[in-house]
């Protein structure tokens, strides 16, 4: 084997495919989703309407905006083994309960094992409003109550947050929320959007595409970033002790949770429409001192912003789920609400044209061994 093979270990740096669904530009800080800027989007759009321009190509019209809208409504539906299912793995952390209960929706709806493209656009719109519901379920399922039936009447962050907490959300809070999903809705071939594509590349249908997209974000290393954050807020406790923290940080040669991005340099693009939120949402409920402990972090870091150390989404979005007094193991479950209609649309993507993704890994053992027989090992 030559050895002046070049090895890409985690294949930064390789592009595997070509794509029509988001633009990084991780040395300016920006994102845009089929070709519209992640700050339009954010600052002027709905889920619902980010979910449509993702999976059909385009903004929809007002009336393709209304039909999308009631067919997200008509899908606030669980079969009542997934009621059963949540309950039996109660204990479980919400990842799992999560990845459970979309593993299981393959088996018990028929329409799940369409692999048409057709079939994957009905099953993503289906999975994007049953996915909140099996978070929310979960959470009131193993605190002794009863599941909170869904709200027609409610736009999906909304909905979400009252199947969550059993009140309606102020305006401000559910305007946050959907934001919230925008931001995480689509970011290109992430660890857990290719291990999607990688499963569609074997001709699966799009329920174990997200089965195993579930599983790939669960891990730390991707969708614990909100978590370990909020993690580190508590553990500085008030704004002036975020100086010493990051100083102390920064001599042991310690990443400051929160900073950095594989992809961006400069600062993440999503993160000043979190940051805004975060402050609004901290006044309303009486609670500033997230976003000061936040900000007084973010100052701390600024001489450190020319080495790429810059703030990213998720250190805002931590403080948005503890403000409204979410647990911390729910915050990659939230993660993955919003990112289905982006999983959704890489799987189709992958459907058209579709071909096995089978890397190679260049063979560094031992070679021609002697097989020595069992007697005289």
């Amino acid at each position: 084997m030559s050895t002046d093979i070049r090895i890409n270990r985690g294949l930064k740096g390789i592009y595997f495919e070509r794509s029509e669904i988001s633009d990084i530009d991780g040395a300016a800080g920006e994102l845009s989703y089929r070709g519209y800027s992640i700050h339009d989007l954010a600052e002027h759009s709905t889920f619902e309407e980010v979910a449509y321009l993702l999976i059909h190509g385009q903004l929809p019209t007002a009336p393709e905006l209304t039909a999308f809208e009631a067919a997200l409504k008509s899908a606030r539906t669980l079969p009542q083994a997934i009621y059963d299912i949540i309950a039996a793995t109660k204990d479980g952390h919400p990842m799992d309960v999560l990845r459970t209960a979309v593993s299981a929706l393959a088996a018990l709806e028929p329409d799940s094992r369409d692999t048409s493209e057709a079939g994957f656009i009905a099953n993503g719109l289906r999975l994007t409003s049953q996915i909140p519901m099996i978070v929310a379920a979960h959470q009131q399922i193993r605190n002794g109550r009863d599941p909170v039936a869904a709200d027609m009447d409610l736009g999906h962050a909304a909905n979400w947050l009252w199947m969550l907490k059993g009140e309606r959300p102020s305006d401000d809070a559910a305007r946050l929320a959907d934001v919230d999903f925008i931001l995480h809705a689509e970011h290109g071939s992430n660890a857990s959007s290719f291990t999607a594509r990688v499963t569609v590349g074997t001709e699966a249908n799009l329920h174990a595409a997200v089965t195993t997209a579930l599983a790939t974000l669960s891990g730390p290393a991707h969708g614990g970033a909100a978590e370990d954050v909020m993690k580190m807020v508590e553990e500085i406790g008030s704004p002036e002790n975020a100086a010493a923290y990051v100083k102390a940080k920064r001599a042991n040669r310690e990443p400051v949770t929160g900073f950095g991005h594989r992809v961006y340099r400069a600062e993440d693009p999503r993160a000043r429409h979190m940051r805004e939120g975060v402050r609004k949402l901290g006044e309303e409920m009486g609670d500033p001192r997230w976003f000061q402990i936040l900000q007084a972090v973010v100052e701390a870091m600024q001489p450190y912003a020319r080495h790429g150390l810059n703030v990213n989404v998720d250190f805002y979005a931590g403080a948005v789920y503890q403000l409204h007094g979410i647990p911390m193991d729910l915050y990659v479950p939230i993660f993955a609400i919003g990112r289905v209609p982006g999983w959704t649309i890489q799987c189709i993507e992958q459907l058209r044209g579709n071909i096995l993704i089978r890397p190679l890994t260049l063979y560094t053992g031992a070679a021609d061994r002697v097989y020595v027989p069992m007697d005289d090992r």
